[in-house]
C-alpha cells in the first residue's frame, strides 16, 4: 500500500518529467526547419531528371522500336544505358563537388541533363539519340550523387530522414511524369511522339539549376574549406537551436581536425583532410568502422537495383502485355497506376523515417517486396502456361505489380539513400557515396539491359522467381549488418560501426539491461514513496 501511494504521489507531483519524456518525438516534428526544408527540396528536385527518364522511357520505348525498325536487344540496351553513362557523372561528381562546391554541383548536373534532353528529343537514327541518352546520363550520374550528399549535410539530426528522403520523392514523381508524358504523346504521330516525350524532360533540368544559386552552400564543404564564419551563418540558420548549431559545427571542425578552440573567421585546413588519400583510406587500407560502413553502403545499393525495381518500372507495359493488356493506350494508362502508387507511398514514407526508424521499415518493406515479387512470378507462370485467359491469375499479377511498386517505395527506396549519406563519415562523404551510386547504376543497368533476354531464357515467371530470391538474400544482409542510425548525428555514426556482430552484442547488452531493471525495480520502488512523500 505504502508503495501504491508513493507512485501515485510520485505521479502527481512529476508531471513536468511527464511532459519531458513526451517531448522527444512529438515537439520536434512540428519544429521542423522550413529554411533547410526549403533548401533540400530545391536540392532533391535534381532526382526528377532520373526518374523522367525511367518513366519516360518504359513507353518511348514502344514507339522508338516502331519508327527505327529496332530488335528487342537494342532496345534494352538503349534503356539501360542510361545507367552506365551515369557512372562517369557519378565518379566525376564526388571531386567535381569537393572542388566547386555542392551547389554549383547541381546547377552543372541540370545544365548536363538539358543539353542530353534536347539531342535525344532531335535524334534522327539510333546512333544519336544513343549519343544524347550518354550526355543525359553524365547528367543524371551527377544529380543522382549531389543531391543526397547535400541535403544529409544541411539537414539537422531530427529531421535528417524526412529531407534526405526527398530525392526519392522526385525521383517517383519524375517516373509519375515520364509516365503521363508517354500516355499524353501518345497521340501525336510516331515520328514526332516519342521526340516530345524525351526532349520535354529538358524543361524539368532548368528549375533545380537556377533555384540552386538561391540555396546556401553546404556547411561541411564550407568547414571543408576553412570558411568557419560562413559554415556557422548557414548552421545557424539550418539547425534546430543555437545550441544544436554549436555542436554541430564543433563535430564538423573535429573531423576536419580542426582546433575546438579555433573561431577565426577563415582558416588553414590541414591537407590531409581536404580530400587527399580519400580513396586509399576507403579502399586500400580502411579501418574496421569504414569496411563495415563500406560493405553497408555497397550492399544497400546494390540489393535495391538487384531485387528488380527497374524490371518492374521499365518494362511495365510488357509486364501488363504479358498479363493480358494489349491496348497502346490501356498499357501506358496502367503505368500511371505505377507511377501513382509509387509517389503515394514514398510521400508516406517520409512522415516515417524519423519516427518508426530506418532498420524497422528496410526490413518490413524488403519482406513486402520478396511476397509480391513471388506472387507475381506465381501468376504470370500460371498466364504462361494457360491455353486461355485465367481472369485470376491476372487480376493478381497486376495487383502484385502495384504492391510491389508499394512496398518498395515505403522502406527500400527512400532508405538507400537516407542510410548512405549519413553513415560516411565527412572525409570519405562524397567519395563514398560515388562508390555507392556507381555501384546502384551499374547494377540497375544489368538489370535493365537484360530483363527481356533473361524472361526469353528463364521465363517472364521465372525473372521474378529469380528477383524474389535475391530480395530474401537482401533481408538477411540488412538484418544483420545494418545498425538503426535514427537520431544519431553525422559524425557519431563512426560509433555503430566496425563490429559485424554488432546485431548480437547489442542484443545481449539488452538482455542485461533488462535483468538490471528487473533486479533493480525493489530499491526503486522503496526510493520513490519518501522522496515522494518528502515532497
Amino acid at each position: 500500500m505504502a508503495a501504491g501511494l508513493g507512485a501515485e504521489s510520485n505521479n502527481n507531483t512529476d508531471p513536468q518529467n511527464q511532459k519531458t519524456l513526451a517531448d522527444f518525438d512529438p515537439q520536434k516534428k512540428p519544429k521542423r526547419n522550413l529554411y533547410a526544408s526549403g533548401a533540400a527540396i530545391l536540392a532533391s528536385m535534381t532526382s526528377i531528371l532520373l526518374g523522367y527518364d525511367i518513366g519516360v522511357m518504359s513507353g518511348a520505348a514502344l514507339y522508338i522500336k516502331d519508327d527505327f525498325k529496332v530488335s528487342d536487344t537494342k532496345i534494352e540496351i538503349l534503356i539501360g544505358i542510361l545507367n552506365i553513362y551515369s557512372l562517369f557523372g557519378s565518379l566525376a561528381a564526388g571531386r567535381t563537388s569537393d572542388w566547386i562546391g555542392r551547389r554549383y554541383t547541381i546547377v552543372l548536373a541540370g545544365a548536363i541533363f538539358f543539353a542530353g534532353a534536347l539531342l535525344m528529343g532531335f535524334a534522327t537514327n539510333y546512333a544519336f539519340l544513343m549519343g544524347g541518352r550518354f550526355v543525359a546520363g553524365v547528367g543524371v550520374g551527377y544529380a543522382a550523387l549531389i543531391a543526397p550528399v547535400y541535403t544529409a549535410e544541411l539537414s539537422p539530426a531530427s529531421t535528417r530522414g524526412f529531407l534526405t528522403s526527398f530525392p526519392e520523392v522526385f525521383i517517383n514523381g519524375g517516373i509519375l511524369l515520364g509516365y503521363v508524358s508517354n500516355y499524353g504523346f501518345s497521340k501525336l504521330p510516331l515520328h514526332l511522339g516519342w521526340r516530345m516525350m524525351l526532349g520535354i524532360g529538358a524543361i524539368p533540368s532548368v528549375l533545380p539549376a537556377v533555384g540552386a544559386l538561391a540555396m546556401p552552400e553546404s556547411p561541411r564543404w564550407l568547414v571543408m574549406q576553412g570558411r568557419l564564419a560562413d559554415a556557422k551563418k548557414v548552421l545557424d540558420k539550418t539547425s534546430d537551436s543555437k545550441e544544436e548549431s554549436m555542436l554541430r559545427l564543433a563535430d564538423i571542425k573535429e573531423a576536419a581536425g580542426i582546433p575546438e578552440d579555433c573561431n577565426d573567421d577563415v582558416v588553414q585546413v590541414p591537407k590531409i583532410n581536404r580530400g587527399e588519400g580519400v580513396w586509399k583510406e576507403l579502399l586500400v587500407r580502411p579501418t574496421p568502422a569504414v569496411r563495415h560502413i563500406i560493405v553497408a553502403a555497397v550492399g544497400i545499393h546494390f540489393f535495391q537495383q538487384a531485387s528488380g525495381i527497374d524490371a518492374v518500372v521499365l518494362y511495365s507495359p510488357r509486364i501488363f502485355e504479358k498479363a493480358g493488356i494489349t491496348s497502346k493506350d490501356e498499357k501506358l494508362l496502367a503505368t500511371v497506376a505505377v507511377g501513382f502508387v509509387k509517389t503515394t507511398f514514398i510521400l508516406v514514407a517520409t512522415f516515417l523515417l524519423d519516427k518508426i526508424g530506418r532498420r524497422p521499415l528496410l526490413l518490413s518493406s524488403v519482406a513486402g517486396m520478396i511476397a509480391s515479387l513471388a506472387t507475381l512470378a506465381i501468376s504470370l507462370t500460371v498466364i504462361d502456361q494457360s491455353h486461355k485467359k485465367v481472369i485470376w491469375a491476372v487480376g493478381l499479377a497486376i495487383s502484385t505489380v502495384l504492391s510491389y511498386a508499394a512496398f518498395f517505395s515505403i522502406g527500400m527506396g527512400p532508405i538507400t539513400l537516407v542510410y548512405t549519406s549519413e553513415i560516411l563519415p565527412l572525409k570519405l562523404r562524397a567519395q563514398g557515396a560515388s562508390i555507392g551510386v556507381m555501384v546502384n547504376r551499374v547494377t540497375s543497368g544489368v538489370v535493365s539491359m537484360t530483363f527481356l533476354s533473361l524472361s526469353k531464357a528463364i521465363t517472364i515467371g521465372g525473372s521474378f522467381f529469380l528477383y524474389a530470391s535475391i530480395a530474401s538474400v537482401a533481408w538477411v544482409f540488412f538484418y544483420t549488418c545494418l545498425p538503426e542510425t535514427q537520431g544519431k548525428t553525422l559524425e557519431e555514426m563512426g560509433a555503430l560501426f566496425g563490429n559485424f556482430r554488432w546485431l548480437r552484442d547489442s542484443k545481449r547488452e539488452k538482455r542485461r539491461n533488462k535483468a538490471n531493471e528487473i533486479n533493480g525495480d525493489g530499491a526503486s520502488n522503496v526510493q520513490l514513496g519518501p522522496v515522494s512523500n518528502g515532497n
